[in-house]
């Protein structure tokens, strides 16, 4: 309480944010602060670093002049080549290339039905792979949607609610079960908060958060209990904190940034096709040179020969190999699709069909992360049967015996569910639970 009391007389004017008396005034650029910094200084510390006061907030002139410094807090996705110059690049492959050269070959020497029909191989080919890729990395974009439409903050000594992307370093934000939270936050405030950071560490369990400041540097995020992650879900409780980084400065962002700086390498299948189409255009540009050397020492007719020897090249160009392939892996992706596994790359697909080891863990991969209760016993001994399994009603019954309870059919059992459901802050709509599991598990029970 004394630590806050310090905090909020720590209220800055205006003549504190601009310099110079004799000289043009100046602004200040306030700059975000790094998560593992943070966590070190006081809440106190951290507000005076940003020229905040965690009672007033920040007036909107100021927000207007940190946002055309830091500015909003999204992440904007870099396009470095238009769609068509993407298209193309699908072209880059040896056995396209190949297939490419004998089909301009067949039209050169008249065979126009094999040159169509190599044509539409690479067509069909390219735009199986081009379409995938596109759909996939438009995947990316789907990444925005983790940060909330909307926020509630103080400002100018008032609770408003407004777009998330406005928020700006120095900003004071609150949070409720439900939240998804906006930026990176240096909580000052927080009343059994727990949040949910599985997007960061893939473990569903609500972490507990709390105000005070660490000792030292743990040098990893995941052990930092007084900050909370742009991106992050707040299970249960409640609390304020002080915005200390925005869109690419926080630590989603740069998650983002290294999914878009991203190069995956080669999979052994197309490390296997490059090869072989190296392979193959070494040995049918062999094949026209031996043959032809070989016709022309026997005096036969030069153009002649030169067909021959074209022919012979072109046969051994596996056209459907290349649409084979495609349409495989084409497969597995819809099959990988149609269980909420988008591929990024399509030969991707074959690579995870080497896999033979996977290691993960249990919770929300496994298993659904939803609790279900199973019995009730009252005070007075009595004991209820609850059939049904998550958070759906389907086949969800609550029995004494072969009594169903309803309402208060059983007064010591409905009074329990009762209870269960009244001390409750969950939320299930359309069977998503917001707020912790052991919560949904009881409002579900009061719906049976």
């Amino acid at each position: 309480e004394e630590e806050l009391e310090r905090c909020q007389n720590v209220s800055l004017s205006e003549s504190d944010i601009i310099i110079g008396t004799g000289e043009l005034k100046r602004d200040i650029m306030i700059q975000p602060i790094n998560a593992l910094q943070a966590s070190t200084l006081s809440y106190v510390e951290c507000a005076n670093s940003l020229r905040t006061d965690i009672k007033q907030g920040l007036s909107s002139a100021e927000v207007v002049r940190r946002q055309k410094y830091n500015g909003y807090n999204e992440f904007e996705i870099q396009d470095h080549y238009p769609i068509w110059r993407k298209y193309l690049d699908q072209f880059n492959n040896p056995l396209i290339i190949l297939l490419l050269t004998s089909a301009a070959i067949s039209l050169l020497m008249g065979r126009g039905e094999d040159a169509i029909s190599i044509t539409v191989a690479i067509v069909i080919v390219v735009t199986v792979g081009f379409v995938q890729e596109y759909r996939s990395e438009k995947t990316l974009e789907h990444l925005n949607k983790l940060v909330p439409p909307t926020c509630h903050t103080i400002r100018d000594g008032h609770e408003v609610q407004f777009l998330a992307r406005q928020l700006v370093p120095g900003d004071i934000v609150l949070l409720n079960v439900g939240d998804r939270i906006p930026a990176d936050l240096r909580l000052f405030e927080a009343y059994d908060l727990q949040v949910d950071e599985s997007s960061f560490t893939g473990e569903l369990e609500p972490r507990h958060k709390y105000v005070k400041s660490l000792t030292t540097d743990s040098g990893n995020f995941d052990h930092i209990d007084n900050i909370v992650y742009m991106g992050t879900l707040v299970r249960g409780g409640h609390g304020k904190g002080i915005v200390i980084g925005t869109g690419a400065h926080t630590r989603f962002g740069e998650v983002f940034k290294m999914m878009q700086a991203e190069e995956a390498p080669k999979t052994p299948l197309q490390n296997s096709m490059d090869y072989l189409g190296k392979q193959l255009s070494l040995y049918s540009f062999a094949i026209i040179i031996i043959i032809f050397f070989i016709g022309l020492f026997q005096g036969r007719n030069t153009l002649d020969m030169f067909r021959i020897a074209v022919s012979l090249a072109v046969a051994a160009i596996p056209e459907g190999l290349p649409i084979v392939v495609a349409v495989t892996l084409a497969i597995g992706v819809i099959r990988m699709a149609s269980r909420r596994a988008v591929v990024k790359k399509l030969p991707a697909v074959e690579a995870l069909g080497c896999v033979t080891v996977i290691c993960s863990d249990k919770t929300g991969t496994l298993t659904k992360n939803e609790m279900t209760a199973v019995v009730v016993v009252s005070a007075d001994g009595q004991i209820a049967d609850v059939l049904g399994v998550g958070y759906s009603l389907e086949g969800g019954l609550c029995t004494v015996g072969s009594e169903r309870v309803v309402g208060y059919s059983h007064p010591s059992i409905s009074r329990v569910i009762e209870i269960g459901c009244i001390c409750n802050n969950a939320i299930i709509s359309d069977g998503i639970l917001i707020g912790q599991p052991t919560e949904g598990a009881l409002l579900v029970l009061g719906m049976k």
